[in-house]
């Protein structure tokens, strides 16, 4: 099979499509031959050298995928040959064939692409678990979500408004502004030219949000404890300007913050088993619905994956970038 490789640390051009032989399930493991694959931020912090994969996993990148199921082990009794699935993988996406626990893997709704289906389960099963799990969002809160145009926005947007929640976004241009109050963001702030923590306060009449999902890091920790009400939540997924900061720590005591913070990828398989399950019974609902499905900014051909690895760096982007395979021809 055709698969995408870093050879080495750096920019797109060290992605290589090498062959890899076909892998065989292991007992409670499904084989997808894979039609899409999403392209993600994680995705390219391991191209560049500073995200190896976890112990055990692949190092053919990817996180995320969509096809057809090709092959069960032994002990599978969730899915069958021929079955439409989309799921998490610890790595191993950008590929033509992967093999991924049955648990860790949902069915594709009646109605939703390959693609779209692609562009699921890494930032759904990242969004269900940081803003409505660990930050406990819930209806008629107010969340603050940057990076509102991003894969992890999107999807942030879509859900937090299905689920009753007023949603305020950060963004970085003045397309992207509309872009996300097309998406459904109810106050769009563009960060270049507006302060992110007056125009949450002053929509929140002074309250400030009641969660804040941040990617950013360093750059807006402190300012979060600005923006962020009293007894409110900050989730914090990624740390795009760096992890080290120093910062006045009061707020934490003075609001009452809850500071949470986790990663995916290294998570054991019967956690990220429960998230599906979560997913199964709050999300996959609303997809079959083609509620909160996945905004697609591109997709790219597997050879194409340089220039799709490209136009994430670019930052331009708006929603998710996918990988296509032969399969899906």
């Amino acid at each position: 099979m055709h698969a995408v490789i870093a050879n080495g640390a750096g920019g797109p051009e060290v992605l290589d499509l090498i062959e890899r032989p076909i892998p065989t399930p292991e007992r409670t493991e499904i084989r997808v031959q894979i039609h899409a694959a999403g392209v993600n931020r994680p995705d390219v912090v391991q191209r560049q050298g500073n995200y190896p994969p976890p112990a055990g996993a692949s190092d053919i990148l990817g996180l995320e995928l969509a096809g057809v199921v090709d092959g069960v082990g032994a002990d599978v009794t969730r899915f069958k040959a021929g079955d439409r699935v989309m799921a998490l993988v610890a790595g191993g996406a950008y590929a033509e064939y992967a093999v991924v626990d049955e648990s860790n893997a949902l069915p594709v709704p009646e109605g939703v692409t390959m693609v779209e289906a692609a562009a699921i389960p890494e930032t759904y099963f990242t969004v269900w678990s940081n803003l409505f799990e660990r930050a406990a969002l819930v209806s008629g809160e107010t969340v603050l979500i940057h990076g509102g145009t991003s894969g992890i926005g999107t999807t942030a947007i879509q859900l937090a408004k299905c689920f009753g929640a007023r949603v305020i976004a950060t963004v970085g241009s003045d397309e992207k502004a509309e872009a996300a109050a097309r998406i459904g963001a109810d106050h769009v702030v563009n960060y270049k030219t507006q302060d992110f923590v007056a125009e949450t306060l002053a929509a929140t009449g002074g309250k400030g949000a009641d969660v804040v999902l941040d990617m950013v890091g360093a750059a807006y920790m402190q300012r979060n404890f600005e923006a962020v009400a009293v007894d409110g939540r900050i989730a914090q997924i990624a740390f795009m300007t760096g992890s080290k900061v120093e910062i006045d720590m009061r707020p934490i005591l003075v609001k009452r913050l809850t500071l949470a913070g986790s990663t995916l990828r290294a998570r054991p398989v019967a956690m990220k088993a429960a998230l599906a399950a979560a997913l199964e019974q709050k999300v996959l609902p609303l997809l079959a619905e083609r509620k909160a499905l996945p905004v697609i900014d591109s997709t790219y051909a597997l050879a194409q994956v340089r220039e799709a690895h490209a136009r994430m760096d670019g930052g331009a982007h708006i929603g998710k970038i996918v990988l296509t395979m032969a399969a899906a021809e």
